[in-house]
């Protein structure tokens, strides 16, 4: 059985070997037992139902929360030429029957679909006509209420398991504490589930925290010393772009990434940091998906995370590669209280929730009762502007109405530019942009056509951004029509409009979700603030692991590694010699390079020396 499945992974994937938990997961799963999996990020929790899946005849069932995420996995199982999709949005009954029909007599191996989706009674009806092979639940931890990403359709996917009681479950997660496991295990009746976890004891990453007023002077002290890839967390998506401008100005290599660039953006973006033409990329939460560069050094999260299961997922980014990595939180005490202010401010109450929820059928000017089937272009900032909404509250809301499956939001950010030309080729001849775009796309001339300025801009050996450029200014120049991909968002009313009521029937739930989104800020503040516990122990504490064994390494072990160095003798050595590496102080105190090295990184800390350009160091 292990040894099909280890053909399997070879064939497909090219690994020779499973990771030891991911193997008794494995194992499981091709038992056909009810299985719930824990593994943290990076741990491979795809491959955990995808190879399964491969083994059985048979459809795997796969259930998903975000659009993107199931594009991304289906796209990749495609590449591999593995039959796997997923259920376009606006698809009618008769798009339906064709897709369950390919996905019936068509050797389809995964169908990916979100929990709202098996609310409907026409795609049960379908489901049930399928041979399922597995059920895999991805992001299990959207099953609980005590999860950080509560979605209540999660609640309804022992449906599947009613229609196809003989088909294994396996819901997987990367973050959850035991709370959230037993009541995965509860709402989806599996009681007797296999659980396997992974511990979060990562022994080559530092968890550090450092308070300093001056943040960009300490993101550059981190950029000398560390010349390796690297990932920086900001909380807007204007930051993204000032702190990428600011590392490039100080002579470091960066790129910046948020989830308002056009999917040609976003390409550019990753592919410079993932080749690490740019080793350094600063980036909202929205870069997450798919990250797997097993060589990042440094997570720096220059604003505080917005929970812990946020924290650990974005800090473990680094050091996948098992040599030494750091994550590195900068904070002061304004951070701090700016998100206890923001709680108040962002997180909306249900008198918010209803009010947002009424605008949003006025903005389209949709009557009481009416329900409109049809998708409406939306841009979240003039709807803020136009009712005067706190635009981090608005966000908030509309979360928690797509969460509850009250209305359905589509970025369209992968929607292609087009192009028509409205002069004489001959007038446009000298044009090296135009050129190529007449090479590569017919009917320019006749119609609107879809481009790709990436692809073009590789043709002339450019930048997207000199393309892009050219395109608008011809368009100004009335010589041709350019229309470049929207950041607008496609957004779908999935009830008639009932206003309070539609809310009142979700209220306990709502109620909750916002109650533990409180605690949730209090459990990241008082990670943040404790300076007396080593923070591994914290964070696996957190997560349901007791562990004595200090990591020896994070801020509060290297603080306590401290008291037993004498600083003033390296402090006196810089006095003396102005300017000296770690190995010279070494040599000239006569101490272990290790003990030397711990001292000379909580002193950079402290603000009391800095590394030059030499990597050497010096007085403040």
């Amino acid at each position: 059985m292990l040894d099909k499945a280890l053909k399997i992974l070879n064939d497909y994937w090219g690994y020779s070997s499973f990771r030891p938990v991911q193997e008794q997961i494995i194992k499981a799963v091709l038992q056909k037992k009810d299985t719930i999996a824990l593994l943290p990020t990076g741990g491979g929790k795809s491959l955990c139902f995808q190879i399964p899946a491969l083994y059985f005849e048979g459809v795997c069932i796969v259930v998903s929360p975000l659009i993107a995420l199931m594009e991304d996995q289906v796209q990749n199982l495609t590449d591999k030429g593995i039959k796997a999709c997923t259920i376009p949005s606006g698809s009618s009954q008769n798009d339906l029957i064709t897709l369950f029909d390919n996905i019936r007599f068509g050797n389809y191996k995964f169908l990916y679909l979100s929990p709202e989706r098996l609310q409907s009674k026409f795609i049960q009806e379908k489901i049930k006509q399928l041979n399922v092979s597995i059920i895999a639940i991805d992001e299990a931890h959207c099953i609980s209420e005590w999860g950080h990403d509560f979605r209540p359709s999660y609640r309804n996917i022992r449906t599947l398991k009613n229609i196809h009681p003989e088909a294994p479950i396996i819901a997987l997660t990367a973050t959850a504490t035991p709370k959230v496991i037993k009541d995965i295990s509860d709402v989806l009746s599996i009681d007797n589930a296999s659980i396997y976890k992974q511990s979060f004891y990562r022994d080559n990453l530092a968890y550090q925290v450092f308070y300093t007023e001056d943040k960009l002077y300490r993101l550059v002290q981190i950029f000398t010393k560390t010349k390796a890839p690297a990932i920086v967390y900001v909380n807007s998506r204007k930051k993204t772009k000032d702190i990428s401008a600011y590392l490039n100005a100080k002579g470091f290599k960066s790129t910046y990434y948020h989830g308002g660039l056009s999917s040609v953006e976003k390409k550019v973006a990753f592919n410079q940091w993932f080749s690490e033409e740019t080793p350094i990329i600063v980036a909202t939460n929205a870069f997450g998906m798919g990250i797997d560069k097993p060589n990042v050094k440094v997570v720096v999260h220059l604003y505080l995370p917005s929970s812990m299961e946020n924290y650990i997922q974005e800090a473990g980014r680094g050091g996948r590669n098992g040599e030494k990595a750091f994550s590195v939180v900068l904070t002061n005490k304004s951070d701090i209280e700016l998100t206890r202010e923001l709680q108040t401010t962002s997180l909306p109450t249900l008198k918010d929730i209803k009010t947002v929820h009424q605008k949003l059928y006025q903005h389209f000017q949709i009557a009481k009762g009416e329900y409109i089937e049809s998708s409406f272009d939306f841009n979240t900032l003039a709807f803020c502007n136009k009712y005067n909404f706190s635009p981090n509250k608005a966000h908030t809301v509309l979360q928690i109405l797509i969460n509850n499956g009250i209305i359905q939001l589509e970025n369209t950010f992968n929607q292609r530019s087009t192009v028509q030309f409205l002069v004489a080729p001959y007038q446009l001849k000298n044009n090296k942009i135009i050129q190529v775009i007449m090479r590569l796309y017919g009917g320019v001339f006749d119609q609107e056509t879809k481009i790709d300025e990436f692809l073009i801009a590789k043709k002339l050996n450019c930048t997207s951004w000199s393309i892009i450029e050219e395109l608008e200014r011809l368009a100004t120049n009335e010589t041709i029509i350019y229309k470049k991909a929207t950041n607008n968002s496609q957004l779908y009313f999935l009830f008639p409009r009932e206003d309070d009521k539609t809310i009142n029937r979700i209220s306990k739930d709502l109620n909750t979700f916002l109650s533990q989104k409180k605690q949730k800020t209090k459990d990241l503040l008082f990670f943040i603030e404790n300076d007396t516990i080593c923070r591994s122990q914290q964070l696996l504490h957190y997560f349901g692991e007791n562990s004595s064994l200090k990591c020896g390494q994070c801020d509060v072990c290297l603080k306590e590694k401290k008291s037993n160095i004498e600083e003033k003798h390296i402090i006196s050595l810089l006095e003396k010699h102005i300017t000296l590496s770690s190995r010279e102080i070494c040599e000239l105190l006569h101490t272990k390079e290790e003990n030397i090295l711990i001292l000379l990184r909580l002193l950079l800390s402290e603000e009391k020396i800095t590394l030059n350009s030499f990597n050497k160091y010096t007085l403040i």
